[in-house]
């Protein structure tokens, strides 16, 4: 006997996810709400592809051999290495350089997209995930920095949050080498790892972050539990002396890197202030580092502060749902000479989960379609059906005629059932001689729906429904969606 073929098991790779219905409409709604914003402050809209050739990825690189480490990478029939984005920031800068001539600076564009992490997925930690981004290449000044936070601010609120529920906290990575170099940092790696260690501090607190500017910390929290992560190799000391700048307790330093940094802060203020941002907006914050090496100023992050319900019920704060700031070396890298520019990312997945928690997003569901029924097989009631339908379609309501099996009407309507179908569009033969349509409430009528098993019972049940004339379908649909959602059908 044949040996039956092997079939191939369906699974979803690991840290990817596929989006449905409610997902995508959710995230379409707070985008278009997020460009709004974008482009009343003059930006317009730029696209870069997923891939990029490895080496403008620039500072994610630990393995120049094969660098698919931290990023997903490819080789091309040329044998270079491609791989697929990692931020829509280096992309930015790439672009940038390779159209320098024909760019307005300074240059403001904002764009959304996938971006994509080889790194161990976990909870809430996925391998694809998308950002919208705003920046602003060719600007100096550090009034570009503060239109970002101010930007964010408005972001925030035009997505329904509340003063009080977020705030936009500002640092500067100059006070940061400032600190650093107070206390003798000055390898390069041993400098990220410390920023990287600060910027856990939400995550383990003041103790575990001491521990990761030390010899480093278990993830279980004591020794041998969970995966062990090197720490910066500070002596306590001196690690006392970054927690207590990052904790608001430490004098100003009289370095030259320290003071610049320091400065910058208080232009930034000053400009907020002006605008009307007081410090529950927009809040100068020492412990702000942000993770990522190419920043080389101002940083900034956009925090919910609300308690929020999970997907659970538990009550959590979301803490940091964007970030971003100034990084005058990346488009430099490519030129050879100083471009300065900053920007800002939103974590879009993250922060769609915590409107849709708050009830801020969702609330104008897109309704399923109608349904055409399909009660006679020949041509002349099939082109009826189908007339039905776009007649509806063009009228701007969702419709669809069955198409699966019309024999057994009963699957149409438990079909129906599944699709939160609102409406049943029927035509037998007796109400197209007369010109007219049956329209069934589903809504009302879904108790009996699954009893009903053929043409001839459905006739006689004649369950929450009406007839109308066929020139009079629009009209009446369009009033009893009207009913059903208190006249918010779309």
């Amino acid at each position: 006997m044949a040996k039956k073929a092997d079939k191939t098991r369906a699974r979803l790779p690991r840290g990817f996810v596929d989006r449905h219905a409610s997902d995508i409409r959710t995230v379409e709604e707070m985008c278009a709400k997020i460009r709004e914003v974008y482009e009343r402050y003059g930006f317009d809209p730029v696209e870069t592809p997923i891939f990029e050739y490895t080496d403008a990825l620039g500072k994610f690189l630990p393995d120049q051999d094969r660098p698919n480490e931290g990023v997903f990478s490819v080789q091309d029939d040329d044998e270079q290495w491609l791989s697929l984005r990692y931020d829509l920031t280096a992309p930015l800068a790439r672009h940038v350089a390779e159209n320098f001539n024909d760019i307005q600076l300074p240059y403001r564009t904002y764009r959304a997209g996938y971006v994509f992490r080889n790194e161990k997925p976990g909870p809430g930690r996925f391998r694809q995930f998308m950002q919208f981004d705003a920046d602003t290449v060719g600007a100096p000044s550090v009034a570009a920095d503060a239109e970002m936070c101010m930007m964010m601010a408005d972001v925030m609120e035009a997505l329904g949050i509340a003063r009080g529920d977020y705030v936009i906290r500002v640092n500067n990575r100059k006070v940061l080498d400032g600190v650093m170099e107070a206390i003798g940092v000055t390898d390069e790696a041993q400098k990220l790892t410390v920023l990287r260690a600060i910027d856990k501090l939400d995550k383990f607190g003041p103790e575990g972050v001491k521990l990761l500017l030390g010899e480093g910390r278990w993830d279980g929290g004591k020794e041998g539990e969970g995966d062990f992560t090197k720490g910066a190799g500070l002596d306590e000391e001196n690690a006392q002396i970054v927690l207590n700048y990052v904790g608001g307790k430490a004098d100003q330093l009289d370095n030259e890197t320290f003071q610049a940094g320091a400065s910058e802060l208080a232009q930034i203020e000053n400009l907020c202030r002006a605008a009307g941002y007081d410090e529950s907006r927009i809040n100068i914050d020492p412990s702000v580092v942000r993770g990522l090496e190419y920043y080389t100023g101002p940083v900034f992050e956009a925090e919910l502060t609300a308690e929020i319900p999970n997907e659970k019920g538990e009550i959590v704060r979301f803490g940091s749902v964007g970030g971003g700031g100034r990084y005058d070396g990346l488009v430099s890298r490519f030129r050879g000479q100083p471009v300065p520019a900053t920007g800002f990312s939103i974590g879009v997945s993250r922060l769609a989960t915590a409107l849709k928690n708050l009830g801020k997003l969702g609330q104008d569901a897109v309704l399923p379609p109608v349904l055409v029924t399909v009660m006679d097989g020949d041509t002349e009631a099939m082109a009826k059906y189908q007339q039905f339908t776009q007649t509806l379609r063009n009228a701007g309501i969702r419709a669809e005629m069955y198409q699966g099996n019309w024999k057994k009407f009963g699957n149409q309507l438990k079909y129906a059932d599944r699709r939160g179908s609102p409406l049943a569009i029927i035509q037998g033969a007796d109400e197209r001689a007369n010109g007219e349509v049956q329209i069934k409430d589903l809504i009302e009528g879904k108790k009996l729906s699954a009893e009903i098993e053929s043409n001839e019972e459905w006739r006689e049940a004649r369950v929450a429904q009406m007839t109308v004339k066929e020139g009079e379908l629009v009209e009446t649909v369009r009033k009893m969606l009207a009913a059903q959602t208190g006249g918010a059908a779309r």
